[in-house]
């Protein structure tokens, strides 16, 4: 700190009035640099005495930006069902019967074509075309077919919206996971959370826009990374935040042993107080991003431990998910406390589950997947609409990119295995203005290539921004000399996808 800017001294029973008179509205946003951006910074420190008189300062004092929506929005928050390490779309929902009459018999060069292939099977001298070792069934009036490791699913196909020609250029997890939580393959960008949260801001001043949980159940084959929910290049405050199983949900938000915090809130407001005035000198909008968040900590340690909580449940609830819903940070329970986020408006809630990378021993690695996901996931969609969440809620399931038709290695009667797919694969929307029980995209009779109505990463992207009211082209945001968006340069609305 520079000697001529000397800070304000406190005593021990001095309070902050005369620093608000210094601070006086007028003089905030005069002083500063930051224009509007003051105001939201404004609205941190005096939000009883900040009376926003339009739209956009109600805006900005939710934390998003003038402007936005940009339409009508169907969606006002979202549950996205992330399934690392890519789901097999053919052992799940891309029925494909005529794989039982080429079953064992080599690929043909003519649907393989130039296809790039993974070090794992690039060697192969031969691709066997692989059945599912699962039966398919047709239901709901939408008569969707459906494998039977999917059950419970099968009961709500009515209310989903099936995507079967998703594309991604990435091949390898990494970049391919990077690619669908951000728009880009390499690391640094922000995720789809942090731009909508950027974007729309928070409808609950005492919770994150932005949560993530991870399955504490899961098999653990492909590494998760805490850029995949960071925000990038944007404001700090808009970075997800993990909530996990056991005694302290979000870390280092419980009071330290043998501390009451009965001093709590007078210790932040000088710290606030002090933050301000470097603000103020600098102009720096990461300082305001840290007196945000160090805003929302103070009031998460009281509403995180309140949600958490899960005793309030019924018993019909704790069986509509599961048994394993009874165990914080399984997948069961992280669907419940998914529910209980969105019921507090918090507008992205996504839960990471990890297992699905089957290169071998794929039938029963899958089962035991769709036992720990199945009946939580449909519970979801059963609960979410029976409390009148589903009209505004979007639900996304899905993973990085699909399987192979071809066995990965040596094809046995009971056994096989999977390589990673991009060319194709399949996820599922529901709620928020997505047409039900319909099936969108065709592939071919192999499972192979797409056929009909591609849908790329950024296409999803475009689509899923417009039903949150947002035009994907116009939300930027202009980092070393660039403007950049999810959607890069790129990116479809499909606009078939809606009722």
């Amino acid at each position: 700190m520079c000697n001529h800017h000397p800070l304000p001294k406190f005593t021990q029973h001095q309070d902050l009035h005369e620093l608000e008179k210094k601070i006086d509205r007028r003089h905030f946003l005069t002083k500063t640099a930051m224009g509007m951006g003051s105001l939201a910074l404004g609205s941190l420190f005096f939000s009883d005495k900040l009376l926003a008189s339009s739209p956009e300062q109600v805006m900005m004092a939710n934390g998003g930006i003038p402007g936005l929506p940009h339409h009508a929005p169907r969606a006002k928050r979202i549950i996205y069902l992330f399934q690392a390490g890519g789901p097999s779309q053919l052992d799940l929902y891309d029925y494909k019967p005529r794989l039982s009459d080429m079953h064992g018999k080599d690929l043909p060069a003519s649907i393989r074509g130039e296809q790039r292939l993974t070090g794992m099977s690039a060697n192969q001298s031969i691709f066997p075309v692989t059945d599912s070792a699962f039966s398919f069934k047709q239901y709901g009036e939408s008569r969707t077919w459906v494998s039977e490791l999917m059950p419970h699913t099968a009961e709500v196909v009515d209310e989903l919206c099936f995507i079967k020609s998703m594309v991604t250029e990435q091949i390898n997890h990494d970049p391919a996971i990077t690619f669908m939580q951000s728009g880009h393959q390499l690391a640094g960008r922000p995720s789809m959370g942090a731009w909508l949260s950027y974007g729309l801001g928070s409808d609950n001043q005492n919770l994150p826009a932005f949560v993530v949980m991870v399955s504490k159940n899961a098999v653990l084959d492909q590494p998760l990374y805490a850029r995949l929910w960071g925000n990038g290049f944007l404001p700090s405050q808009h970075q997800g935040v993990q909530f996990r199983s056991g005694k302290d949900p979000v870390l280092y938000l419980s009071n330290p042993e043998n501390y009451d915090g009965h001093d709590r809130r007078e210790m932040m407001d000088h710290l606030k107080a002090l933050n301000e005035v470097q603000f103020d000198m600098y102009g720096d909008p990461e300082i305001s991003a840290r007196i945000s968040q160090y805003e929302m900590a103070f009031r998460m340690q009281t509403s995180v431990p309140e949600i958490s909580d899960l005793s309030d449940e019924p018993d019909h609830i704790f069986e509509l998910y599961g048994e394993e819903s009874r165990d914080p940070g399984t997948y069961a329970a992280n669907c419940l406390m998914a529910r209980r986020l969105i019921e507090k408006d918090v507008k992205f809630v996504q839960l990471y589950h990890q297992g699905w990378d089957q290169h071998g021993n794929l039938p029963g690695s899958i089962r035991n997947q769709c036992k720990k996901t199945d009946q939580a996931t449909a519970a979801l969609i059963k609960d979410l609409k029976q409390r009148g969440l589903l009209e505004d809620t979007l639900v996304v399931w899905g993973g990085e990119f699909g399987r192979t038709v071809y066995s990965q290695g040596t094809l046995t009667a009971d056994n096989y295995g999977r390589d990673h797919h991009p060319r194709c694969f399949t996820m599922w929307m529901a709620g928020a203005g997505v047409k039900p029980g319909f099936t969108y995209g065709e592939t071919d009779d192999f499972g192979y290539n797409v056929v009909k109505d591609p849908v790329h990463i950024h296409d999803f992207h475009a689509t899923l921004m417009h039903l949150f009211g947002i035009d994907h082209e116009q939300l930027i945001f202009k980092h070393q000399g660039r403007r950049y968006r999810l959607t890069d340069v790129h990116g479809h609305v499909v606009p078939e996808l809606f009722t």
